[in-house]
């Protein structure tokens, strides 16, 4: 993310490639009421090296559904390299339960795609593309980020400038209209991808003059894309502006009045930001953020756990200014990093307790679709926060805790779910998060032993930083 500069939070995007608090004894009863709102064109141009584009599947020309739910981001690394067995060992595990998934555009595991104007090079795109297809994923396509020659760099491929100050660039104003057209070009590529991001965590549009967003540059710039994705499927979905929901300590200059908490204030900055999108956009299918728990500074307030609570009050805020449009997190983090970008401090268990709790924050702030920022490893056995082990051998590709989460949240808790009631109580005094609707309940232990709960009526004991489904 924007925080963490070009690796956008993942663990690095490696340039060699192209890149409730219970009472003792007693019963508390934890009301968690949530309602989610109810609330062509042909493949054109040529490759590089002369080629027909690539080809498409035949998909259906009806509207498409703008929530497409719980699912991640592909990074630098990802399944569509590697092993044969290992690579169809996950994509057997995907196509059992199908999740959204983003790939972006440049970088992030695609090249240059239009290194020369009017030349396009979509071979890294596509090969991600139709891994997401083969596992029967919703694709969604981020608009990150523009090829040299837009933002005053060479052309050609040998001169893409891969440094993250390079990627970080936004388009020269002049070159807008050129992005659009690039958008307009990938949107009919892959006429299946029905879902469009519009950049990437307003990048390149910091004004230093001001010291503020440029969000008049990079508002012009999504209502050109939006116009042109709109002129090649009206039925395509575009959504902005994936700003990156930074919080404060709440002494600091640029804190929030009056969107704050326990977890900090929000950075005014980023706020006006956002008004000014949300007030002079073209129009907009779904709204895009991006954020952490924790504040800019890599504070977690009061813990980890609580800090969670940050998603809930930035998606509500967003979803009353938006008018109830489908809110997603492109991005969202619950374990700081370290000098490295690295997340590696935590246990999995751990880690997967605060994540859960997350996703349950967002959830009951009204977000529809969430994505996990997937921070693969090219290789070795271990990889910290990951949805399956790296893929470079055949016994890789195995899916790990992190994706069993995912997966079943995003096949109990799908867009338009109405959460309910449910009655927690709890012995010895643990704090436990928990979300229902009428057919499944999660329950996350948050503390480091073990516990005992009755959930919905249900007793039952729970490891340190459990997480635990039922059925109702």
């Amino acid at each position: 993310m924007g925080r963490h500069g070009w690796n956008s939070g993942a663990r690095r995007w490696r340039l060699t490639a192209l890149l409730g608090v219970g009472v003792a004894a007693l019963a508390l009863v934890l009301t968690l009421i949530n309602t989610l709102p109810g609330d062509e064109g042909s493949a054109a141009g040529t490759t590089r090296d002369g080629d027909k584009v690539h080809g498409s599947p035949a998909v259906p020309r009806g509207k498409t559904k703008p929530d497409v739910g719980w699912g991640f981001t592909h990074t630098q690394f990802s399944a569509d390299e590697g092993s044969d067995a290992a690579t169809k060992r996950v994509e057997e595990r995907l196509r059992a339960q199908p999740l959204p998934q983003i790939q972006h555009i440049m970088g992030w595991g695609s090249g240059n795609p239009e290194p020369v104007k009017g030349l396009y090079d979509f071979e890294d795109m596509d090969r991600r593309i139709d891994f997401i297809r083969e596992s029967r994923g919703t694709p969604v396509v981020t608009l990150c980020c523009a090829p040299d020659w837009m933002k005053g760099g060479k052309s050609g491929s040998d001169n893409t400038d891969w440094s993250q100050e390079a990627l970080e660039t936004a388009p020269e104003r002049a070159h807008y209209k050129d992005f659009a057209a690039l958008a307009a070009t990938v949107a009919k590529r892959y006429p299946d991808v029905r879902h469009f991001v519009v950049w990437n965590e307003f990048k390149g549009f910091w004004n230093d003059a001001v010291a503020r967003w440029d969000y008049e540059g990079y508002t012009e710039l999504y209502n050109l894309v939006y116009k042109a994705l709109k002129s090649v499927n009206k039925d395509i979905q575009v959504g902005g502006p994936y700003l990156v929901m930074d919080s404060l300590d709440p002494r600091e200059e640029d804190a929030s009045a009056t969107v704050k908490g326990p977890w900090g204030a929000m950075d005014q900055r980023v706020l006006d930001a956002f008004d000014y999108w949300n007030k002079n956009k073209a129009g907009a299918d779904f709204v895009v953020v991006d954020g952490s728990s924790y504040t800019k500074d890599d504070e977690l307030m009061p813990d980890e756990f609580a800090a969670t609570a940050k998603f809930t009050a930035v998606s509500r805020w967003v979803r009353e200014r938006t008018g109830g449009l489908p809110l997603w997190w492109a991005e969202y983090y619950v374990e700081p990093a370290d000098a490295d970008d690295e997340r590696e401090g935590w246990s999995e268990p751990r880690r997967v307790a605060v994540q859960a709790s997350g996703m349950i924050a967002m959830a009951r702030g009204g977000t529809t679709s969430a994505f996990y920022w997937n921070p693969e490893n090219e290789k070795g056995p271990d990889c910290a926060g990951c949805l399956w082990s790296p893929t470079d051998t055949s016994d890789g590709g195995k899916a790990l805790s992190m994706l069993d989460l995912l997966s079943r949240f995003n096949k109990e808790f799908p867009p338009g779910t109405r959460y309910e009631k449910v009655s927690v109580a709890a012995d010895d005094v643990p704090d436990v998060r928990v979300l229902a609707d009428d057919k499944a309940v999660v329950v996350v232990n948050t503390l480091d032993r073990e516990i005992s709960v009755k959930v919905d009526g249900k007793r039952f004991d729970m490891g340190a930083y459990g997480v635990k489904w039922l059925n109702r």
